[in-house]
């Protein structure tokens, strides 16, 4: 297998496209496959198609897809809903595991999304929950027994700094607490060991690396042990036993399928399985290898060319995900103006330009020729326009 496999994109000509971490281009072979689903599985099957297109095993299906990506035992991942039902899904399994325990640990680096719904179930268990969150490089002496669960997103979504999965799973279990990973900013970047780990759960979403489409559906993950301890909290129908039994009490699956919850999004979720068609024959070593490859050359590259920028990735490729960030006071309005000129990164407040790093169909050519026009929109103060400054809703 040879990297980057560009012809396998549909990218568009002229742009150099470093905002993967955020949503995946859009692969080859997904048009056609979706509009199939519509025209011919949906136009023609109809209802049939439920039972004729295997349509209701299809989030079982592409979870064992996700599954290798992620390192995870077949029959342990399950495709539905987003990212932030999995998290509420995840965290209020494992509070109900360790019934005694009042403490939910965080960071002050994890995704907004993840502390939210953290309060939100909080409030709606109107028990004595408490939220704790720390600094990043504080969550290891932070855990003690009075945690019940440790919610962290391994690669941050800001900086890039990773944390070491396999010692922080290892503290929080030696202190009786439950361990959730979200893989937002993982799956499909860099080696993940979920089975080596020994996590009880994680959660990801499927639009950045995995080049899902945007809504792509969420996945979870159980450890497998564990699967008919881990209560749903939200028991939909596709959850039961079995749901065409129509019962009137639920009764939850007793496997992995319990942590579903609604009805499928067939045509998102096709768009999906067909996407990972790409990785069938693709080594995640490989591509992280790749990564901190095309990474170095960006940092080395652009703290020569652009002192007026300051790195708040760690400088140290091991600890850092498969993004670059560097901190600039007028980043939102430079980034505005490097997306003019075809290059494509994004921002996050507070001053903060990401630049995504893809292998699959990124190259050393492309890292240089973005750090040529990061150094004009920089140096000859491109971004000082006033129509870069007007915010987007998305920025």
């Amino acid at each position: 297998m040879t990297l980057p496999k560009k012809h396998l994109f549909d990218l568009p000509s002229g742009v150099i496209y470093l905002d993967g971490n955020s949503l995946g281009p859009l692969p080859k072979g997904v048009a056609e496959k979706v509009q199939g689903v519509v025209t011919e599985e949906w136009g023609q099957a109809l209802i049939r198609g439920w039972n004729a297109c295997g349509w209701m095993e299809q989030p079982a299906r592409v979870g064992d897809k996700v599954a290798r990506l992620i390192g995870a035992p077949r029959g342990s991942v399950v495709m539905g809903d987003t990212l932030s039902i999995k998290v509420f899904q995840a965290l209020s399994a494992a509070l109900a595991m360790r019934p005694d325990r009042k403490v939910i640990l965080s960071d002050t680096g994890n995704f907004p999304t993840d502390l939210y719904m953290a309060e939100g179930l909080i409030r709606l268990k109107d028990a004595g929950f408490e939220l704790h969150t720390v600094d990043p490089e504080a969550v290891s002496q932070a855990i003690n027994d009075e945690v019940a669960a440790v919610l962290l997103t391994e690669v941050d979504y800001r900086t890039g700094r990773k944390h070491d999965m396999a010692a922080i799973t290892r503290q929080a279990q030696e202190a009786g607490a439950i361990m959730i990973w979200d893989l937002a900013h993982s799956a499909g970047a860099l080696e993940v060991d979920l089975e080596g780990s020994g996590c009880e759960f994680a959660v990801g979403c499927t639009y950045k690396y995995l080049n899902g489409g945007p809504g792509a559906p969420a996945f979870i993950y159980v450890r497998p042990d564990l699967t008919t301890q881990a209560e749903p909290a939200l028991s939909g129908w596709l959850g039961h036993d079995a749901p065409f039994a129509f019962e009137t009490s639920y009764v939850p699956a007793p496997s992995i399928e319990r942590m579903r919850v609604g009805t499928p999004p067939v045509l998102q979720m096709s768009a999906l399985e067909e996407a990972l068609r790409i990785w069938d024959d693709i080594e995640m070593a490989e591509v992280r290898a790749a990564s901190i490859a095309l990474s170095e050359l960006f940092i080395r590259e652009v703290e020569a060319r652009c002192p007026q920028l300051s790195l708040v990735s760690p400088r140290d490729a091991a600890i850092r995900g498969s993004q670059v960030s560097f901190a600039f006071e007028h980043g939102y309005a430079a980034m505005q103006a490097l997306i003019e000129r075809g290059v494509i990164g994004d921002f996050r407040a507070p001053n903060v330009m990401r630049f995504g790093f893809t292998p699959l169909y990124l190259e050393a050519s492309d890292v240089m020729s973005a750090v040529e026009h990061l150094a004009a929109v920089i140096g000859d103060r491109l971004w000082d326009n006033p129509a870069y400054r007007t915010a987007n809703r998305v920025t």
